[in-house]
């Protein structure tokens, strides 16, 4: 049998009582080794990853959209995302329990996602069609990932929440992050809600006022949004990945938000005492959320400006389709206009523009803007403000915005 480092210090500890062996039943500790080795590999192997890139001749060819330093950028290596998946992928068979739905989720979705956007990216470089893989099929990619992901958070024993925790349970995992042993948990369709007293939703509802018998179709109701929001998350990243530096740093402010939540809402004694729900074995994903966040910044060491490498739609779809898995699975999917507020602000700033451009030009013969350009880094590019000052400024309200989120927790 092949040991990932979980289960060979598991054994040591078990059959040699193997110094520093325990260690590793804390997920605290795992999500540490986890950032640390993601960093590492980004950082070092990446360059090699740039370098057999341009050695393969994987270079960017750019759109004449009028922009300051554009055409300095053409040639520069893209399919970048590959560093990412790798630097995530690595630690997380390391550190994560690979028994655990949650990790298993998060692992399908790197895949797939990267599939989609390496087959975009590859036939667009080595087949030279600028438009790639047709949108149809990224969308049906896109929707087959939401379908996994809403069948498996719906019919899955393994995934369920708890209403109540008893003192009980409390009092044993004192001194131990290891929670899943204790009473059962339940099936359930309810989310929560931010800055709402009574935070729990329950999806169910939208059915059961019809009949209470219903309760049993409300996967009619949770899986289609489910699947909107992945498609959703994961475009608004693709849309956002247009500028040196700002998908890569504004994701990895996101992905450790929502990892502060998923290891909240997997202890027992944090959940009771900040009053949110508690969500058996879903702080394991605080370890592969950690290995994200480290490929992430690590990526940024070649990313920002001036870009040595770009992620590519390898490594946006994959980054999008991994925050929409991690926000439902830890229920705070209503955080995400907040949390991933810039990729909001990114799509909503495009349909702006592509709805009032249809409607001027259906009403007065032209088509009119509302942006010099979009999404909306662009229109500041436009406005002559250099891309690192706009990047910059982003992230700067990336971690505003992630500040509002962590307060939800109390603030209600």
């Amino acid at each position: 049998m092949i040991y990932m480092l979980y289960y060979l210090f598991q054994y040591l500890e078990s059959e040699y009582q193997f110094p520093g062996a325990s260690l590793f039943q804390f997920i605290t500790f795992r999500a540490a080794m986890a950032i640390i080795l993601s960093l590492l590999i980004s950082t070092i192997y990446g360059k090699r990853i740039i370098n057999f890139l341009q050695r393969k001749q994987m270079g960017e060819s750019i759109r004449e959209l009028g922009l300051d330093g554009q055409a300095e950028k053409a040639g520069t290596p893209t399919m970048g995302g590959i560093i990412i998946i790798l630097a995530t992928l690595v630690p997380a068979l390391l550190f994560a329990k690979l028994d655990n739905i949650y990790i298993i989720l998060l692992i399908i979705t790197t895949l797939w996602m990267g599939a989609i956007g390496f087959t975009d990216d590859y036939l667009k470089i080595k087949k030279k069609d600028k438009e790639g893989l047709a949108g149809r099929f990224k969308v049906i990619g896109q929707v087959g990932l939401g379908l996994i992901v809403g069948c498996t958070m719906y019919f899955h024993d393994d995934i369920t929440i708890k209403e109540e925790k008893p003192a009980s349970d409390i009092e044993q995992v004192v001194t131990t992050e290891n929670q899943s042993d204790f009473n059962p948990a339940i099936k359930s369709t309810k989310t929560t809600l931010p800055f709402i007293k009574n935070n729990e939703f329950d999806y169910a509802s939208l059915i059961t006022w019809i009949s209470p018998g219903l309760s049993k179709y409300a996967w009619l109701v949770f899986i289609p949004i489910v699947i909107f929001i992945v498609t959703a998350v994961s475009n608004g990243a693709n849309l956002t990945d247009g500028i040196d530096g700002l998908a890569a740093g504004s994701s990895a402010i996101i992905v450790l938000t929502l990892a502060l939540f998923a290891w909240v809402s997997g202890n027992i004694v944090f959940s009771d005492y900040l009053n949110v729900m508690y969500i058996p074995n879903s702080g394991e994903m605080t370890i592969y959320i950690a290995a994200f966040a480290g490929a992430l910044v690590g990526f940024l060491w070649y990313n920002t400006y001036p870009a040595q490498v770009f992620m590519g739609d390898t490594g946006s779809l994959t980054i999008g389709g991994i925050i929409a898995v991690i926000a439902i699975a830890i229920r705070k999917e209503f955080l995400i206009p907040i949390v991933c507020g810039i990729f909001f602000i990114e799509t909503l700033s495009v349909m702006m523009q592509v709805s009032w451009f249809k409607y001027t030009r259906k009403k007065y013969g032209e088509g009119r803007r509302i942006f010099l350009m979009s999404p909306l880094h662009h229109h500041y590019q436009k406005k002559g403000i250099h891309e690192s000052k706009i990047v910059a400024r982003f992230w700067i309200i990336g971690i505003f915005l992630a500040i509002i989120a962590v307060i939800t927790l109390k603030v209600r």
